[in-house]
C-alpha cells in the first residue's frame, strides 16, 4: 500500500473512532438515549437563578428559532436576562450560529448534539434533537447519531463531526494529519465557522448546565421556526462580500478607538479577530454579545481577567495564557504576584480565589458545578456578579478552543510582555 494510501486510510480510522466514541457514550460520556431521560426529568428542575418572566417587555421582538407570536422564550434567555442587557444579543447570537453561513445548519446541529453529549448536557439535547427533528436531513443525521451508525452520513457530515469531538474534548483540536482531512472537504472560511460552532456550544453547555436550566415543557410538545435551506456550494475561489468588507471596517474602527483593548494593549487587530473576519456575521453576533457583557462592572475587570488566565492556564491555551498576562500587566498587577500564580494560589485575593475556583471546576466538568458551587459565587459577588464570572468562564471555553485550535500566533506585544514577566518563552504543561 501506497504511503498516501496508509494515511488516508489512517485518518479515516481515526475520524470513525472518535465519532463513534463519542455517539455510544464511551469515555465516561453518557448515552443520547439518558440524556434524552434527564432532560424529561429537568422539566420541573429549579434554575439556580431567577428566570425572567416570558411575558417580560424586555423580550419583546427579540431574535430567536420559535415562530413569530408564539410567545416562546427559551430559559437559557430567561436566565441570561438578569443582565438585561445581555438577553437579545445572547438570543441572536444562539440562532446566528446554528442558521448564518455556508455551512448546513443540520450540520451544525449534528455537531451541537456531540458536544452536548460529551459535556453532559440534557438541556442542550432536549434543544438540538428539537431542531433537528425539523428537517428531513436533520432527521437523518439524528438518527445517525442516536443508533451510532455515523458512517452513513456524508464526509462533510463526519469530518464536522471529528472536528467537534477533538476540539471540544482538547483546546488544541486535530492534529495536522486530521485537520488536513477537514482541509479537503472545507475551504478556510467553513473551518472557521466549524470552530465557531464548537467554540459557541462548548459556551452554551457550560452555560446550562452551571445554572442547573430547566427544560421547556414546549420542547418536547411543539415545533421550532423553518431552518434556512443550505446554501449554495461556494465558487472555487472565495469572493469578498459586502458583509465581509464591513466587518473589516468595523473591527478596524474599533482597534482605533480611544480606549479599546487593542489601543491599550498596542496589539492593533488581534489575530483572533483577523481570523473570526472569516465568517463575518457569526463574529458580529459574537461581538454584539461581548459588547453588551462589557456594560456589566459588578465583578472588576482584575478579577475576570484573573477568570480568563485561570481558564486558559487549566486549559493549556498558549494564545490566550499569553493575552491574559498582557491584560494583568496593563492593569497594573506586578510582575512578582504573575509570578506566584504561575505556582499556585497564594496570592489571591479572597475573591480571585473563589472567582479562580469555580471557574476551574466548571472548566473541566461542565455538568459538575452544584448549587453549593454557585451560592458561594453569589455570597462573594452578589446575583448579577455570580452571573458575570459565569459568563467569563463560558467565554474563555469559547476564546481557548478557537484560538490554540486553528493554532493563531501571539501578538509581538503580547510575547514581549510575557517574556519580561516570567523571563521565558510560554512552554505548555503535561
Amino acid at each position: 500500500m501506497h504511503n498516501s494510501s496508509i494515511m488516508k486510510f489512517r485518518t479515516a480510522a481515526i475520524m470513525f473512532c472518535l465519532i463513534a466514541a463519542a455517539t455510544t457514550g464511551a469515555s465516561g460520556a453518557q448515552t443520547l438515549a439518558t440524556l434524552e431521560l434527564e432532560a424529561r426529568a429537568r422539566v420541573s428542575a429549579q434554575a439556580r437563578v431567577p428566570l425572567s418572566e416570558s411575558a417580560s417587555a424586555q423580550f419583546k421582538g427579540i431574535d430567536t428559532l420559535e415562530p413569530e407570536g408564539s410567545g416562546r422564550v427559551p430559559n437559557y434567555v430567561r436566565a441570561i436576562a438578569g443582565l438585561p442587557k445581555m438577553a437579545g444579543p445572547f438570543s441572536h447570537l444562539f440562532k446566528t450560529f446554528i442558521t448564518s453561513s455556508s455551512l448546513p445548519s443540520e450540520t451544525k446541529l449534528g455537531m451541537a448534539l456531540l458536544i452536548a453529549q460529551i459535556n453532559e448536557s440534557p438541556y442542550t439535547v432536549a434543544h438540538i434533537e428539537r431542531l433537528l427533528g425539523a428537517t428531513e436531513r436533520g432527521k437523518i443525521v439524528l438518527g445517525a447519531m442516536k443508533s451510532g451508525q455515523t458512517d452513513t452520513l456524508t464526509v462533510q457530515e463526519r469530518q464536522a463531526l471529528a472536528y467537534a469531538d477533538a476540539l471540544t474534548k482538547k483546546v488544541a483540536g486535530l492534529s495536522d494529519p486530521e485537520f488536513q482531512a477537514a482541509s479537503a472537504v472545507y475551504n478556510d472560511s467553513q473551518i472557521v465557522e466549524l470552530s465557531f460552532t464548537v467554540c459557541f456550544f462548548n459556551y452554551f453547555t457550560r452555560f446550562a448546565e452551571a445554572l442547573n436550566l430547566p427544560v421547556e415543557a414546549w420542547v418536547f410538545e411543539t415545533s421550532p421556526a423553518q431552518l434556512p435551506a443550505a446554501l449554495a456550494a461556494p465558487a472555487r475561489v472565495w469572493l469578498v462580500s459586502d458583509e465581509e468588507i464591513r466587518a473589516v471596517e468595523s473591527v478596524v474602527a474599533a482597534a482605533k478607538a480611544p480606549g479599546s483593548v487593542s489601543a491599550s494593549w498596542n496589539i492593533g487587530i488581534a489575530n483572533s479577530q483577523r481570523a473570526m473576519l472569516n465568517a463575518p456575521a457569526m463574529m458580529a453576533a459574537w461581538r454584539e454579545f461581548g459588547a453588551a457583557a462589557q456594560a456589566y462592572t459588578s465583578v472588576s475587570r482584575e478579577i475576570k481577567l484573573q477568570v480568563s488566565f485561570a481558564v486558559s492556564t487549566a486549559n493549556g491555551c498558549r494564545y490566550c495564557t499569553l493575552h491574559q498576562v498582557l491584560g494583568l500587566r496593563k492593569l497594573g498587577v506586578e510582575p512578582a504576584k504573575l509570578m506566584a500564580m504561575e505556582k499556585g494560589d497564594s496570592a489571591l485575593t479572597p475573591a480571585e480565589l473563589e472567582a479562580v475556583l469555580y471557574s476551574r471546576k466548571l472548566t473541566a466538568t461542565p455538568a459538575g458545578t452544584t448549587n453549593a458551587d454557585y451560592q458561594k459565587l453569589r455570597d462573594v459577588f452578589t446575583e448579577p456578579g455570580a452571573l458575570e464570572v459565569l459568563m467569563q468562564t463560558c467565554n474563555f471555553a469559547f476564546m481557548n478552543r478557537f484560538t490554540d485550535g486553528l493554532r493563531l500566533p501571539s501578538e509581538d506585544e503580547a510575547v514581549k510582555v510575557y517574556l519580561e514577566t516570567y523571563g521565558k518563552a510560554w512552554q505548555r504543561k503535561n
